[in-house]
């Protein structure tokens, strides 16, 4: 039986006009993926019929709670207290605003829209990640600021098949079955083999309204990097990017190959990062980050600097979240290695890209392509708050090799089991996802850090079974 307290109006904002409009628009659409995005960046949902999605924009949907208490497998993380402690019941889930979309491609035609999870009385769920970084977000508008940015998106596109040793390999160009086994950074050419692919990730695109732009071959065989357009809107960037990675390995799967999202896929090349760009603007729209005559760099931008460098070994977690993550951080790597900043500068994790004033922003690059970008977000605001509030300052401006400058990389976390530590203890990260969240979080890292390390892989066999 219902509550008696339940809401009937949806606490995400969204409205049963925008079904109806999307519904007359599309009726062709036979039914929708209903997504919502758990603490480890995984689409969870349903897919229902188009009847079905009028009564979810009008009164929400029921969803266990468990949902957001899962590990990377799907399997039930008990000690998140999201299962057997709340009786796994029922919440529910309402629509996010401007997330209704048409599925490039499908047959027969379907939409999609993103979910967020409310209790019963239209209370946030603390749980949710993306209401973690929508409290960020109203944390500064009490303050007269409103965060701006985009992120980037890179990733491998892989054969279905292993190579000869069991290794995942790139995929050959769906034009022509070409296979490059060398790095090709920025090549065009090279783009060009995958062009029907990429043709229908730019119209994939524009059908869900995704600002995608450029595209590049990145530092790896098979290796590319997808940028988005800077949102005004902080909430939209990181569903932007939510969005972008759904249909990526869409179209990747419909062209025969493997989008791979892993942060370290191959060994022996470069991983795959998802840097932030992040901006504030004040109520008049001014970018606060923006040096003023004279000025060398605004004190907000050292501020905030200050904040991210502070925390972020604290934040690790939230980074670099499962055990492959780590293997992404190596020196000359593109990856960063210690807390540094600085200008014009690919080495240090905090870059400040160089050109106009007006649009002066914090690159934020140590996070890789498997973490959740709304946790990254809502960590990454969280930094810039405290910078703000507490004038932290960031330190000397790294200049040159920052690999071979990072004296500072004592502090932080070694690996995989010292983040999860430095994240259990940090009360900064407590706030900043807030207590529900943070529990939630480090208890799924957890479980997952223990199915690794009980695991008996092929490389122990390869080292210890004839030698020990």
């Amino acid at each position: 039986m219902d509550n008696p307290n339940a809401v009937t109006t949806s606490p995400s904002g969204s409205t049963p006009a925008e079904a109806k409009a999307f519904l007359d628009a599309h009726p062709d659409i036979e039914a929708f993926d209903i997504v919502l995005t758990d603490a480890n960046g995984i689409g969870r949902g349903k897919i229902v019929r188009r009847h079905e999605l009028m009564s979810i924009f009008e009164g929400g949907r029921h969803m266990p709670i468990s949902i957001l208490g899962l590990d990377i497998t799907g399997e039930d993380v008990h000690e998140t207290g999201l299962i057997w402690d709340s009786g796994d019941g029922d919440l529910r889930a309402w629509p996010i605003p401007g997330t209704l979309v048409p599925l490039y491609g499908t047959q027969p035609p379907r939409g999609q829209v993103l979910m967020a999870m409310y209790h019963l009385d239209g209370q946030p769920m603390s749980s949710d990640p993306r209401l973690a970084l929508a409290r960020q977000v109203d944390i500064l508008a009490a303050k007269g600021l409103h965060p701006a940015g985009a992120f980037e998106l890179e990733f491998f596109l892989l054969a279905n098949e292993r190579d000869a040793d069991g290794k995942v390999q790139a995929a050959r160009a769906v034009l022509d079955g070409r296979r490059s086994a060398k790095t090709e950074v920025y090549s065009v050419d090279h783009l060009h083999g995958m062009e029907p692919l990429f043709s229908d990730i730019y119209a994939a695109a524009k059908a869900q309204g995704i600002p995608a732009e450029t595209v590049i071959s990145e530092y790896a065989p098979g290796q590319y990097e997808l940028t988005l357009n800077y949102r005004k809107d902080v909430m939209r960037a990181a569903d932007d990017l939510v969005m972008l990675k759904r249909l990526v390995r869409a179209q990747a799967r419909r062209h025969g190959v493997t989008a791979c999202f892993m942060a370290k896929p191959i060994e022996t090349y470069a991983g795959s990062g998802m840097h932030f760009h992040v901006s504030l603007q004040d109520d008049a729209g001014r970018n606060v980050f923006t040096e003023a005559a004279g000025e060398k760099w605004s004190l907000s931008l050292l501020n905030a600097l200050g904040g991210l460098i502070h925390t972020m070994a604290e934040s690790m977690l939230v980074f670099a979240p499962h055990a492959n993550s780590w293997r992404r951080f190596v020196a000359q790597s593109y990856a960063p290695v210690a807390p540094t900043w600085g200008v014009n500068n690919r080495s240090v994790a905090l870059r400040v890209p160089a050109g106009d004033a007006r649009n002066r922003r914090i690159e934020h690059r140590p996070s890789g392509v498997d973490a959740n970008p709304y946790l990254v977000a809502a960590t990454v605001l969280a930094g810039i708050i405290k910078g703000l509030d507490e004038g932290l300052d960031p330190g000397t401006e790294t200049t040159g090799n920052g690999y071979e400058q990072a004296t500072e990389a004592s502090t932080m976390p070694a690996d995989w089991r010292a983040a999860i530590e430095a994240a259990r203890h940090s009360d900064f990260l407590k706030a900043a996802l807030g207590p529900d969240l943070h529990r939630t979080f480090v208890a799924i890292k957890q479980a997952e850090y223990l199915r690794v390390a009980r695991t008996v892989s092929e490389l122990d066999y390869h080292l210890y079974l004839h030698e020990v």
